[in-house]
Formats: structure tokens, sequence, C-alpha cells
């Protein structure tokens, strides 16, 4: 295997930061989830620049771009459209006329001003609460320009942080990829955008799950001619075997990263095993003659879903996290597999197969309905949850090769991520 050191490319400097503050035996189908959360209104018009600067109009309009997809994908954020600009005064960041803007229905006011130093742009980005007239965020970058992407990421990161949302717009997606000739590990940006290989050997690897902290990846690698289980770090370029006995899939690291449980037939039947975040201390959850796989843990840490057939046809079941007060939560349908927990803890996305076609499911635990989020006739699998618990990303052959796409916990908002070769088991880490 070749050894890849990886290293992405941060912001050099950031100053000054201103931050205010009982299942039943039957399930109602339903076909789409409705949460009627009111978007906050937002402005972001065209940025200002120096157009005596080379490189200051490229970043303005990489930054504006970037910026506005992320807050617009966000369901957080409604903006402002642009010909509405066009009805009031041009902006002047040095005098901006609220009033303005306010009556164009605008709450919050993204203004950035973009300057030349030396080989580095500056951008300097204020955000206003139009009703109060007051300054609520100010943000100061200096950077390259390999990173105006990352740049727009972290403000937009910055803005769901003001708002008590879940940042996730500097977080990656990982997942295999035959692009390459081979089943690789490659990781991309949440929008698809950076696409990084990140293993090199000639034998496939499969199944990727970040760490919470996106620091480690574990996976299961047939380099050794065996399915092991192993963790790959990227930034340390290194890794370690955590189970090679038997076939070994499934790993999953805890919400808060200490432990890891994983499937193996180490003991002669697919079980559940439970280890320490670096794969010691190994001890095994599940004994039953059944089939027991794809273990998915609560945000809490103190539960964990999976995949048994103990009753016939595979199904989903829940148990502590030390194996005790196994329960079924799904009832109906011959084959359902690929529990997912939403990082609000509420919800369990899951595959299921009707009439020969795969397609997502959402198991609501409060009140045990089952909402479908997929419907193309194709073949939709490996969920998994964003950070704030508002999308999923997803493999399907919808559009002929596997590729992954991404959609809104209701169905809304599909969007292919990869085009290159064929592309499955994403993870989004949350």
């Amino acid at each position: 295997m070749k050894k890849k050191l990886i290293h992405l490319s941060l912001i050099l400097t950031i100053y000054l930061v201103i931050v205010l503050a009982p299942a039943g035996a039957q399930q109602e189908i339903v076909l789409t989830i409705k949460e009627g959360v009111p978007a906050i209104s937002l402005a972001v018009p065209p940025f200002i620049y120096d157009a005596s600067a080379a490189r200051a109009k490229q970043a303005a309009e990489t930054i504006h771009q970037v910026l506005s997809a992320d807050l617009n994908y966000s369901r957080v954020f409604s903006l402002v459209p642009r010909e509405h600009f066009s009805y009031i005064r041009p902006l002047n960041p040095k005098e901006i006329f609220f009033k303005d803007w306010e009556s164009i229905q605008t709450r919050i006011l993204v203004v950035g001003e973009i300057t030349q130093a030396d080989e580095k742009i500056v951008f300097e980005a204020k955000i206003y609460d139009v009703k109060s007239e007051r300054l609520i965020l100010g943000k100061r970058y200096q950077a390259d320009s390999e990173v105006f992407r990352l740049v727009a990421h972290r403000l937009a990161d910055e803005l769901m942080k003001i708002y008590g949302e879940r940042p996730y717009f500097t977080t990656k997606i990982v997942f295999v990829s035959n692009r390459d000739g081979n089943d690789e590990l490659y990781m991309m940006d949440y929008d698809g955008a950076n696409q990084t290989r990140l293993t090199f050997n000639k034998w496939r690897d499969y199944m990727p799950a970040w760490s919470p902290d996106q620091r480690a990846i574990v996976f299961t690698s047939y380099r050794t001619g065996n399915p092991d289980l192993v963790i790959l770090y990227p930034y340390e370029g290194k890794m370690v075997t955590v189970s090679n006995k038997g076939t070994n899939f499934s790993g999953a690291f805890s919400s808060d990263g200490k432990k890891l449980a994983f499937c193996s037939t180490r003991d002669g039947n697919a079980e559940i095993y439970v280890s320490r975040a670096d794969g010691t201390g190994i001890s095994r959850l599940t004994f039953n003659s059944a089939i027991d796989t794809a273990p998915s843990w609560s945000p809490t840490g103190r539960e964990i879903s999976f995949t048994s057939d103990r009753t016939g046809s595979p199904q989903l079941y829940i148990m502590d996290a030390e194996g005790g007060n196994v329960r079924k939560v799904s009832f109906g349908g011959d084959y359902l597999d690929s529990p997912v927990w939403s990082p609000d803890g509420e919800r369990i996305a899951f595959v299921s197969r009707v009439n020969n076609f795969f397609d997502l499911y959402l198991l609501n635990l409060k009140n045990n309905q089952i909402s479908k989020l997929t419907e193309s006739n194709a073949r939709n699998e490996s969920p998994s949850w964003s950070p704030d618990g508002r999308h999923l990303v997803f493999s399907s052959n919808m559009s002929g090769p596997i590729q992954i796409y991404s959609i809104d916990y209701d169905g809304a908002n599909l969007r292919l991520l990869t085009s290159q070769g064929e592309n499955k088991l994403p993870n989004w880490t949350n």
C-alpha cells in the first residue's frame, strides 16, 4: 500500500470575531415528513472587491457563489432573490440603508469586501441584523486561491452557529469508488467538491465510516486476502487492524468517539461486537443463531440499532449499548437493512426492498410512523445523515452507474454528488 499523508489547506489567519450571543403490530406509511420551521430571510449581495487586484474578482465570485449555495442548501436560511436588489439603493458598506433591505423582506444582511495583500486575498465579512440595525458577526480571512471555497464554508458554518444550528459545511463525506480501476476510499466536501483518493492498493476497500472528529475512518479491507476491519488515520498516514478473524464489516464509531461497534463472524456467526475506539478490548454484544449486522449508535451512545433476521426476514432492532433489552422496532416488509440513527435521536433511516426495488425510508421513533424518502424504481442504498439531521447521502443507480446523491429529510432537493466511475457506500459523520 502506498501511504499518503493528507494535508488539507487551511485559512492562514482569522481575525476579529464578534458572536452573539411501545411499537405496535402495524405501522402507517406516509409519503413525506412536514416540519414547518420558518427559514430566516437572508440577503447576500455581490461582494465588493478591488478591481485593480488580480485575484480579487475571482475570490469575490467564488466565495459569494459557494456561500450562497451553502446557505440556500441549509434549509435554515432563505435567500432573498437577487433581482429584488434592484428595487433598493446600491449597497454602500460604509452607510447601509437598513430600511431599504427591510423593505425587501431581509432579516439578515451579509456584506463582503475583498482586497489583496501581497499574494493573498483578504476577505472581510460583516453580518447584520436588519431590523435592529446592528452588527452580529464580523470575520476577517486571509487566504490563498486554493482555499476560497473553504473560506465560504467556514463563514457559512459561523452563520449556522449564530442560530444554534450544528455547522457542517466544512465536513467531509467518505465513500468507495472504482474510478481508478479498483474499489478504494475517497473523500469529498459535503457538496461533492474536492474529491480526493485516500487509499492506494490493489485490494478492495469497503464500508468506510468516519469517527466523530473526522480524524479516523473505520472500514473493511481485503488487503491481506481476508475481509479485515481496519482503522485509517488519514492525516497521520497510519493504519491499525481491529479484527482479522473471520469476516469483519459495518464498523461504526459511537457519537462521543470512544467506542466502535462492528459485525464479525470471528466466532462462527455474524454477530455484533464492540471495542474501544482504537480497536482494543473487543467484546461480543449479540448471541443469536441468526445474522445480526449493520450496527448504528444512538446520539446518546446508550443504544444501538441493527438489522437481524432472527424472526425470518431482516428487520430493525434496538438494543442497549451493553447488548441487553433487545426489541424489534419494524413490522412488515420482507427486507429491511442499513439502519442509521438521526443526530437528534428521533428517527432511523433505513433501506427496504419492495417489488425488487430498494428505497430509503424513515422510521419516526416517537410515533412509530414510517415515511418513504425515495421513489425512483432503482436501487437506493447506504443512507447516512448530515450532522444537522436535515439531509442524507446515499448511493443509487437511478441514472445508470451507481453514484452518490444527497437528499433532504422530506425527499426534496435531490442532488448528484459524483459522476466519475461507480461510487457507493457514502458516510457523512454526525
